[in-house]
Formats: structure tokens, sequence, C-alpha cells
């Protein structure tokens, strides 16, 4: 474990994805108390905001889940259900704007369970601690690393006595039903993040983040796709990998812009790879051998791009590396393919 300080230089799990975020399916389930800031608070897109004259009925408005002074013996807790079931690498314990009000030491527990039970059901489940109870500092993003291999689907966090979190960011990797995904009779998408895609590199995501390509659903805003920076040497091209959830033969591709119109790249290619050896350094991804699935290729703005007679290779890959020329935005990658 490290040090919130430690944590900030240290770990890396940061880069990977939020298995928690309310974008991806994230919910806050139940808390034991949530008097002046409610709990789905936690799961939101950025760090929150201060509102200096901002008041409810109940106190000061803050952006987060803030429980009541507690004045009898206890800590609180919320119980949050992964979007994204998976190995948890790390938890961002964000206690942004809370400086007189936060938490002391908090903990996290873990729990696998599958269905939908009751959240009650599950105040008393076997629950595993994953994260022992560390010191929290306010106004910070406090960075705890997690040792642990198992897979889960639901998180309690304890804060002790009482106070207020900003966010709670649950960085790992999807372990998805992979069972479900080889019996399905029909192609599924191979590079979305909930069936266990994952981006492994890309050379710049300056405007919107790498993980955005491959989240669930179509984008609701500008922000929400993967947008590199404007592009000043030319000619030249940005680049994206995505791991495919299991090996598999590619059928069809989508490649959305959407809300991408001043941005959107002037053009764009696929390629493929099978890799035996998971750890490869992408960061050279210009050394490996591809093969292309689909030539460099005019794209328009704002639009659902669909490709399927002009795929050039079926597979089966591992990998997949998005290439946009020179630069701009891309909302979603969508890799429609069987599984070999």
């Amino acid at each position: 474990m490290h040090a919130p300080e430690e944590g900030k230089l240290r770990v890396g799990f940061t880069e990977l994805i939020d298995l928690a975020a309310e974008k991806v399916g994230g919910q806050a389930l139940l808390a034991s108390d949530e008097f002046f800031a409610g709990k789905e608070n936690l799961l939101k897109s950025g760090r929150g905001v201060f509102i200096p004259d901002k008041y409810t009925e109940q106190g000061k408005w803050m952006d987060g889940w803030e429980s009541r002074r507690k004045r009898v013996p206890g800590h609180d807790w919320c119980i949050l259900k992964l979007g994204l079931p998976g190995v948890i690498r790390g938890v961002d314990i964000d206690t942004n704007h809370f400086l007189g009000n936060f938490p002391e030491y908090a903990s996290v527990d873990a729990l696998e369970v599958e269905g939908s039970p009751s959240p009650e059901s599950l105040v008393d489940a076997a629950w595993t601690r994953i994260l022992p109870q560390l010191k929290l500092q306010g106004g910070t993003r406090n960075l705890f690393a997690i040792p642990d291999e198992r897979r889960w689907t639901h998180l309690r966090l304890n804060i002790y006595p009482d106070g207020g979190v900003a966010r709670f960011r649950v960085h790992g990797e999807v372990r998805p039903d992979l069972a479900r995904l080889t019996r399905e009779k029909g192609a599924v998408d191979l590079a979305a993040a909930e069936n266990g895609g994952t981006v492994v590199a890309c050379n710049d995501a300056f405007f919107g983040t790498k993980d955005n390509l491959i989240l669930p659903g179509r984008a609701a805003n500008m922000g929400e796709g993967w947008e590199t920076r404007r592009k000043r040497l030319l000619p030249g091209f940005d680049w994206i990998v995505v791991k495919l959830a299991v090996p598999g033969t590619i059928e069809r591709v989508e490649v959305d812009t959407a809300f991408y119109k001043g941005n959107f790249p002037e053009s764009a290619s696929l390629e493929g790879i099978y890799l035996r050896e998971p750890l490869v350094d992408f960061a050279n991804a210009h050394d490996l051998s591809w093969t292309e699935l689909l030539p460099r290729t005019k794209l328009q703005a704002d639009h659902r791009h669909h490709f399927e007679p002009e795929l050039k290779a079926k597979g089966p890959f591992t990998h997949v590396r998005l290439k946009i020329f020179p630069d701009g935005g891309v909302s979603r990658l969508l890799i429609h393919g069987r599984p070999a």
C-alpha cells in the first residue's frame, strides 16, 4: 500500500479504466448516511466543483458524498456496484474541496455476487477487506494500490468516522463473462470495455481520454470521445491500440465521429495483429508486423461509419490499431467479430 503523497508519485494504475464510473454503469446503491450530499456524486465525472454561496435546506451544498457529524460510535459507509466487474489495481479517494470535513481514515471492502440482489441484502454479506483502514488527506486525491488478483462486482467504501468524499475511482481490468462471449451465436463487439476490451496504448489523448473510445453506448457530447491535440508537424498521424477481449475474427467495424465537426480526422485506417506474448511495449508499435484491415479511408463529421466489404483481412487478431490522419477526435470504435 502507498500513502497518499507517495502514491501520487509511484502508482500508475490511474491509467486503467474506472470500473465504477457512472458512465460505464456504476451505481451507488446504499449509504449509511447522506445527509449533506448524495452518494451518487461519488461516481460522477470530473473532480467536483465548489460554489461558495450555494446552500440547501440541509446546509452547505457539496459536490460529493457527505454524511452528518457522527455523535455515536461507529463509522459511515457506502455500497457501490461496479459498472464493469473486474480486478481492482487501485482506488482514488478524492477529497477535493472537503477540507474541514473530510474523513480522517478510509477502508474498502469487496464482494463478488451475480444477479441483482437488493442493496439491503448486501449489508451483512461476506465482504472481503481489500484496503485496510488508512489515513486520508483533505482536498486531494488519495491514491492506494490494491495487491489483489480476484474479480469483484461490488465495493463498500468505509469512512471513519464521518465526513465527505468528492469522488471515488476504482481503476482496474475488466473481467467479463468469457463463457457468455464464446457461446454467442452472432458477432460481438470484441473491443468493447464491457466485454473485456482494453486500450493498451495511444500516442496522444490531450482532449479526450483513451478509454472513452470503447465505453458502452454512444457518446453524449464531444467530451466523451478520444481526441488528440492539433498536429503541427505534418505529415503524420495519431494512433491508438486496443487489445480485444479475446482473439477473434473481424466481420465489421464502426468508426463513430459523433459530435466531432470541426475537429474530426480527415481519414483513418485500421490494422490488426496476433500476439502470443501479452507483454508488449506498444511505445514502439510501429515496429510490429501489423496487417491492414481497413486502408486509409476518408471520414465525415459527426457520422457513424460502417465498414464490412471494405475490410481486407479477417484475422484472427488479438489487437487492433486505429490510425487517424492527421489528428482529431473519434467518439467510439466498435470491432464486431467472433471469438476464435
